[in-house]
């Protein structure tokens, strides 16, 4: 304690990275970040930009990127994107930013992040091109976990022939996350299909009677085949399920050389 403490007063650390070595959480003017989820879960922490103003977003990043030397900003808004990156800009000009537009996901990190690079790989699937804002968000989270990851888009039941066009592909990855919307049969068929984990997850396309991924939802948890299933448009959730599978897979690999 005594040598965060002297660091602080040094000026080489900041009260907020302080903190968070000290409680494992950092406070800040738009609340509390938990800086210790990673090491204590391993699914690195991210601030959901939902019901929150611009500067409490980029109030809330710039706490991980001083505490956890990376940030994960997730359901931006351009206005927050905005003031997320002016805001880093100006508090840490050494950091790397990237803004997944379509996404809406922003990963910043600084020089001294070491991002894990483990031994698996994660598919990322879709049905369609309206279900890759989901997909893409799991992309983004498994890889910023460690996975390689690889998407392999508009493969849905309508036509078959384009997902078998690609059974090896998918037969090539260690965990496969399944994106679908209207009545969701996509995750239930490529699970027949493959012997690896598949997370199925739900988008809230379609209309009408089931609409907004209720159908897609209930088909996947009612699906014959074997599969996880997330909740409707969790691409955070069905990316950090995949990067924990990943992980194991990548201890086993490791401990067997």
């Amino acid at each position: 304690m005594r040598d965060i403490l002297e660091s602080v007063a040094a000026g080489e650390v900041s009260p907020a990275a302080a903190e968070a070595k000290l409680r494992g959480y950092a406070t800040g003017d738009a609340g509390r970040f938990d800086a210790a989820r990673e090491r204590r879960s391993g699914v690195p922490e991210a601030v959901l930009a939902d019901g929150k103003t611009p500067a409490e977003v980029a109030s809330l990043v710039a706490t991980s990127l001083d505490t956890t030397g990376r940030a994960i900003a997730t359901r931006l808004q351009d206005e927050q994107a905005t003031a997320v990156r002016e805001r880093l800009e100006a508090s840490f000009p050494d950091a790397s930013i990237r803004l997944h537009a379509r996404v809406g996901v922003l990963v910043a990190t600084r020089p001294s992040f070491d991002r894990a690079e483990l031994d698996a790989s994660v598919g990322v699937v879709t049905a369609g091109t309206s279900d890759a804002v989901p997909a893409g968000e799991a992309a983004v989270i498994a890889g910023e976990m460690g996975a390689r990851t690889d998407r392999i888009d508009d493969v849905g039941v309508a036509a078959l022939t384009r997902l078998t066009d690609q059974l090896d592909r998918l037969r090539s990855h260690d965990v496969l996350v399944v994106a679908a919307g209207r009545e969701g049969a996509l995750p239930t068929v490529v699970a027949g299909l493959v012997d690896v984990p598949v997370i199925g997850l739900p988008v809230s396309t379609g209309y009408g009677h089931g609409g907004n991924g209720e159908a897609a939802l209930s088909g996947m948890l009612q699906s014959c085949t074997a599969l996880s299933v997330v909740n409707v448009d969790a691409g955070f959730t069905a990316g950090a399920q995949a990067g924990l599978i990943a992980r194991q897979i990548d201890a086993t690999r490791t401990a067997e050389e």
